[in-house]
């Protein structure tokens, strides 16, 4: 008896949630399938580290900063270019996005530094 409702219970939060995204934005949905691969890639890498061996340390160490500062940097973009956030409502989406850019590359400067 407990184990059905809380498959119902599962079930309409499920629906809820895919109802409330439904109506989110296309261009939110383009910045979350960004973070979602820039984390996917990071999962593939430690799991290929796991598999064969961190022999270039560095390279697994950038690799893996590189697409955890990234997600983190879409995050934040995401959390500026949202029009329901009230704390950046004056935030122009021009500004947000050449910040995002401007951190990107210093980033990946830096990333690029740590290698070698």
């Amino acid at each position: 008896m407990g184990r059905s409702a809380t498959t119902k219970d599962a079930h309409a939060l499920f629906h809820s949630l895919r109802s409330a995204y439904a109506a989110t934005p296309n261009h939110l949905k383009i910045i979350d399938l960004y973070i979602l691969f820039a984390v996917a890639t990071a999962v593939i890498q430690v799991a290929y580290m796991a598999i064969v061996g961190s022999f270039p340390f560095n390279s697994f160490l950038s690799g893996v900063l590189s697409c955890v500062g990234t997600a983190v940097l879409a995050v934040s973009l995401r959390i500026q270019v949202n029009k329901d956030n009230k704390e950046f409502k004056d935030l122009p989406p021009e500004r947000a996005f050449a910040d995002f850019v401007l951190c990107n590359l210093v980033l990946h400067l830096v990333i690029i530094n740590f290698l070698g």
